[in-house]
């Protein structure tokens, strides 16, 4: 059994308030959960408007599709019109 996790930090420049992050991270994880099967949750700068952290994870039987499937989601992440990944930080155990 392997477990990849992945720790981003996100850039919002388009959002002006609370609400307008909380539509765009909401939809935003709604498909990379529904897209690559993973669990994901907003970890940290809740009380900034232009900012995200993001947690993911994902339990699979093969440590390369583990590391594929955290690379793809950076790849997503990095080409997202709504979004600008300023860090991010992955790891398979």
């Amino acid at each position: 059994m392997f477990v990849g996790t992945l720790h981003v930090t996100l850039h919002l420049e388009q959002t002006f308030s609370l609400k307008d992050k909380r539509r765009v991270v909401k939809s935003l994880m709604a498909k990379l959960a529904n897209d690559f099967n993973i669990s994901i949750a907003e970890v940290d700068h809740q009380d900034e408007h232009r900012m995200a952290a993001l947690g993911m994870a994902i339990v699979a039987n093969d440590g390369r599709f583990t590391q594929q499937v955290l690379d793809r989601i950076v790849s997503r992440l990095e080409g997202h019109p709504d979004v600008m990944l300023e860090d991010w930080h992955s790891d398979v155990v």
